[in-house]
């Protein structure tokens, strides 16, 4: 048999097999194509940054001119920004509950929720059965970390400060810790590493004196007023773990701690959540910070932090982990308009953007933060999305990367964000987002373009007059000159509507209450809030005694 006749009596068989292997090639690379990340050779790390305080409007890629941002700016440049980004609270401890348990704040204590920062004797303030975010990683076998500022609490009830400082983050998923236990404006003024005070000395312990008792406790670094407010120490003993901690050289050590456990972990998946202390008050850059923005010591610090997140990310790039690795970078809530924010005003920057509002209060900057999240060759660059997230629903999110099916998360109020960072979905995930702000008389809630407030004002700070430390509310609207239809020269309005109604589709800065032209909106808004409330709601606007004025 000739060759001619072998080809003409195997045509239809060849056709038939080459169909076969292009379908074959099509199906594989369809199924190749949504298998979940984790099913990849090298699953991705993560490292969640997560500021303090920072503002809407305090980076270069969200508006700033008065400061720079390279570092920060080059994560929106390589990845994508969001521009509808929120904390589930506007109050540090609240929001930081709301990111490690998927669940928004007002769940917590059987009800009562969490509303003020966590004081300085208080328990771990997370139920240690809580499946966490942490854990997400943990189960799938990464090396997971928390650095930096916790503020949740150490121990069973009222924490003595005696060490162990159990159960704690380790006790939630967290392989390591290495940080502030508290805040940087809170005693105690000492670094805690896993369940232990750094430098700590039994024969010296940390010994805790209370409110009042100054003169007795061990000195701390001398700041300057206009750094801000600093909460006196209330401990005694412990000297040399003191001596450890200088408020100027806190972001040295973080990015030092950051980019050491990067290294000794790089030959394994890892999730890192660093929390910095940038840019809570009192505002203390490193001494080669100090001077080098347009924006006093607020710019300073904010400049300092984008030297953190440069850090880390030379890290990753060193070790050639940049493309297998997501790095978020976002705000614990909105900026504060304390002495260095407002001397921050001053020189002409806004720490919010053009959104009514400062930390603690239900308005906009209170709460809308900036969020970027970047991946290369998985996130699109210089991209830009309008999604309605939360850091409540990282928890989810972080889930369906790693394609984690935990019981747990049905009863979470977290939602799967993942396709708002991979893909460009035409229409909204999350359709409401309830949004905490320090009184609970003012929590609001969010559907669609709609943003209702059951009550007047922002729910947060009041500081009116010049030595205050916490500026906000209506004072601090006529501050900035932000126009708002219930507020005139600083004073909510006697014949203001009862609550508020915002359209953000049309009115993103908030500038008209509408609640009186949409009754049929705020009576759903109404309905859709309260489905939400607890049987058993804290008393009135009064924050829980454990919950007050510490640190904030």
């Amino acid at each position: 048999m000739s060759f001619l006749t072998r080809t003409s009596n195997n045509t239809r068989s060849h056709c038939v097999s080459g169909a076969i292997v292009m379908l074959l090639t099509v199906f594989l690379t369809i199924a190749q194509t949504h298998q979940p990340v984790a099913a990849e050779s090298t699953p991705p790390n993560v490292v969640y940054i997560l500021a303090d305080d920072l503002g809407y409007g305090d980076l270069g890629c969200y508006g700033a001119t008065k400061l720079k941002t390279p570092n920060i700016d080059r994560l929106a440049k390589e990845g994508r920004r969001f521009t509808d980004a929120h904390s589930a609270s506007a109050v540090c401890t609240p929001s930081r509950y709301a990111l490690l348990t998927g669940n928004y704040p007002i769940r917590a204590s059987g009800g009562k929720g969490i509303w003020g920062p966590a004081p300085v004797t208080s328990g771990l303030l997370v139920d240690t059965e809580e499946f966490t975010l942490a854990d997400v990683f943990q189960h799938a076998g990464y090396r997971t970390a928390a650095m930096g500022k916790w503020h949740l609490g150490f121990g069973k009830g009222k924490n003595d400060w005696k060490e162990p400082l159990r159960p704690g983050p380790q006790d939630l998923g967290f392989d390591y810790y290495f940080g502030l236990p508290v805040v940087n404006s809170a005693p105690p003024y000492v670094y805690v590493e896993n369940d232990k005070i750094v430098g700590g000395d039994p024969d010296d312990p940390l010994v805790y004196l209370g409110r009042g008792r100054h003169t007795d406790a061990t000195p701390i670094t001398e700041i300057p007023p206009e750094a801000s407010q600093r909460t006196p120490n209330m401990f005694k003993g412990a000297v040399e773990a003191h001596k450890q901690y200088n408020d100027y050289t806190v972001g040295t050590v973080l990015a030092g701690k950051a980019v050491d456990w990067i290294s000794d972990n790089k030959d394994n998946p890892f999730f890192l959540y660093l929390a910095t202390t940038h840019i809570h008050h009192p505002f203390t850059p490193g001494k080669r910070f100090q001077g080098s923005s347009d924006a006093e010591l607020y710019g300073d610090f904010i400049q300092e932090l984008d030297w953190i997140v440069g850090e880390v990310v030379n890290a990753l790039e060193n070790h050639g982990l940049t493309k297998n690795t997501l790095i978020v970078f976002t705000s614990d809530n909105g900026g504060m308009l304390n002495l260095g924010g407002r001397n921050a005003v001053r020189a002409g920057h806004r720490m919010n953007g053009d959104l009514l509002g400062f930390k603690f209060g239900a308005w906009e900057g209170g709460h809308r933060v900036p969020f970027i999240a970047r991946w290369p060759g998985k996130i699109e660059p210089s991209s830009v999305s309008d999604q309605l997230l939360c850091n409540v629903d990282m928890l989810a999110t972080f889930a369906a990367l790693l394609d984690s099916d935990n019981a747990a998360l049905k009863k979470k109020d977290s939602i799967n964000m993942l396709p708002a960072l991979l893909e460009t979905p035409d229409e909204p995930i999350r359709e409401e987002l309830l949004l905490a702000p320090h009184k609970t008389s003012n929590l609001g809630i969010r559907k669609g373009k709609w943003m209702y407030i059951r009550a007047r004002g922002s729910g947060g700070f009041n500081g009116s007059r010049e030595p205050q430390h916490a500026w906000g509310g209506p004072a601090g609207v006529k501050f900035l000159g932000s126009p708002n239809s219930d507020i005139e020269n600083g004073k909510i309005k006697k014949n203001a509507p009862p609550a508020q109604l915002y359209d953000l589709g049309q009115d993103v800065r908030q500038t008209t209450n509408v609640y009186r032209q949409f009754p049929e909106v705020v009576q759903e808004m109404e309905t859709l809030l309260n489905s939400y409330r607890p049987q058993k709601p804290a008393n009135k606007d009064k924050t829980p005694k454990r919950q007050q004025k510490v640190g904030k």
